[in-house]
């Protein structure tokens, strides 16, 4: 499953693709590990200055590949999907996302920790963990309420309503909508732009943007101590139960 990541290094850039758009680019434990591995080669190598995530076939991921989940599924502690964005959010170089189409879970959360985040006008981002009786990941019961309010954070994460690029761009949580077809160019450039930045100011800048990583540790904890009860739990068996027995598409 991890040939289902593309890794290359162009211009300072580092660029993480996720290509499994006969799934919609859902994510399995492979997948995820091998992100982590390019986030550890990223942040090791002198000549990377930037990383940038973007999806193939006009997809961003579908989140959760919810079948490998719940077949891989022991501990959450040792589940990949949150180990990776544990390493998104402790990442100390700047990451841009290229998001085109469906940003599906943690598709949508891991942009809460990007830099710089590009979409074009057919994305479509969701967080859907309620409807899985699940709990929102990856800061975003933090993350989300203080970047778009306590209203859209109750649609977003209690509601599970989805959201377009233009509404992602009027929150804030958008930097720009770009056409699909000049997406990663542009997404790429700007990463670029961030890679050639003398590399201390640009660390040390970041950190006083993000301030004290406390509060948001300590909160992604919560929520991860949350989640595995809730993936134990039998309202969220019962659900992934009715999830499997649906008729594929």
């Amino acid at each position: 499953m991890s040939e289902y990541i593309r890794v290359s290094r162009a211009d300072g850039v580092l660029t993480i693709a996720i290509d499994r758009p006969e799934k919609k680019n859902a994510l399995t434990a492979p997948m995820y590990e091998r992100m982590i591995a390019a986030l550890d080669e990223a942040a090791g190598d002198g000549s990377i200055g930037a990383v940038m995530f973007c999806g193939a076939d006009g997809v961003f991921t579908a989140g959760n590949d919810i079948a490998d989940f719940l077949a891989d599924y022991k501990d959450i502690a040792d589940f990949a999907g949150l180990r990776f964005v544990c390493r998104v959010a402790a990442f100390d170089k700047p990451v841009v996302a290229a998001v085109d189409g469906v940003a599906m879970g943690v598709g949508t959360t891991m942009l809460f920790h990007c830099d710089l985040v590009y979409a074009s006008p057919r994305a479509k981002f969701r967080m859907p963990f309620i409807d899985l009786a699940l709990v929102p990941e990856a800061g975003s019961s933090l993350l989300v309420p203080l970047r778009v309010g306590m209203a859209k954070a109750t649609e977003f994460l209690l509601l599970g309503d989805a959201f377009d690029a233009a509404e992602g761009k009027a929150l804030g949580i958008v930097n720009a909508i770009v056409e699909a077809g000049g997406l990663t160019a542009h997404a790429h450039a700007a990463a670029a732009r961030l890679a050639a930045k003398p590399r201390e100011a640009l660390a040390a800048s970041r950190r006083l943007i993000r301030g004290d990583r406390k509060e948001l540790l300590a909160r992604m904890d919560e929520e991860s101590r949350e989640f595995g009860k809730r993936m134990v739990s039998d309202e969220a068996r019962r659900v992934f139960m009715a999830f499997m027995s649906k008729p594929k598409k």
